[in-house]
């Protein structure tokens, strides 16, 4: 018979235990395929780290009037290629040799690493911290975002504001894509709906962040004083609510409009015109 006074077993060697969690051997009781979830949010990651490495590294077939690719844009070095009207911001001299791809993804990059949905998936996916809901991290300890390099996370808000200049110029490159090869106004081809779809996912994605969020509406102690503040506070909030689909969906649109780019200008497909 029980008496209270039994020792309780050893707790496994790995993950987080204290005294006040319950003492099982076990590391977890899950039954179901846990796992699925995370290696699925790894090989979507991985697949989008190796397709955009390549073609960041590749600095060739991102230019096909009127489109330039998104990981391009703005170009922001001479040995851009002349795009006629397009983002050409030669900030940086000739002494830049590499991609002038690498210029430029540093900002959304950022903006998506330090994305509070982006850290949920990758903590799973890659650091399994944790793995999956109920189930321990093989972690000996838990630190958060209180130290180096996890502490970096706390710029989100800053990267941000750079999201939102990115976002601005490839509305500019959209706009530019109702030309035709020659420039002129009035046209519309199937990259013209790739390039719509992507910007339209792309500001989505950034208007659901929780720091946009917090800056609409965060600190206002009396919604009632600000009633167009308030407003807008209660959009972003319904788009906030889909930002785990908002994330992926804008990850593969700029990946398709990428990918349609190159291979116009590596003169794979050519691009169909409706007008």
């Amino acid at each position: 018979m029980a008496t209270g006074t039994e020792p309780s077993p050893p707790a496994p060697a790995n993950g987080v235990h204290t005294a006040s969690r319950a003492a099982i051997p076990a590391r977890h009781l899950r039954t179901d395929r846990w796992w699925l979830a995370p290696a699925g949010t790894a090989a979507g990651l991985f697949a989008f780290i190796v397709y955009s490495t390549w073609r960041a590294f590749a600095n060739a077939d991102y230019y096909h009037a009127p489109y330039v690719s998104p990981f391009y844009s703005p170009c922001l070095a001479e040995n851009c290629r002349t795009m006629r009207g397009g983002p050409n911001w030669e900030i940086f001299g000739s002494w830049w040799g590499l991609s002038p791809a690498l210029l430029i993804l540093i900002f959304p990059l950022g903006f998506r690493l330090t994305c509070y949905y982006y850290r949920k998936a990758y903590y799973r996916g890659f650091w399994a911290s944790p793995p999956a809901c109920a189930v321990a991290e093989p972690h000996k300890k838990y630190t958060g975002e209180t130290r180096f390099p996890l502490i970096l996370q706390n710029i989100h808000r800053y990267f941000f504001y750079f999201a939102v200049l990115v976002a601005g110029v490839l509305t500019y490159d959209t706009a530019l894509t109702f030309r035709d090869e020659n420039y002129a106004w009035g046209h519309m081809g199937l990259g013209t709906l790739v390039f719509l779809a992507n910007i339209v996912l792309i500001w989505a994605y950034t208007l659901s962040c929780h720091s946009c969020r917090h800056i609409i509406g965060g600190r206002l102690r009396h919604f009632s004083k600000h009633p167009v503040r308030y407003r807008l506070w209660g959009w972003v909030g319904k788009l906030n609510e889909r930002h785990m689909l908002l994330a992926w969906s804008s990850l593969i649109s700029v990946a398709v409009a990428d990918f349609y780019v190159f291979l116009l200008a590596s003169g794979a497909i050519t691009d169909p015109r409706f007008f």
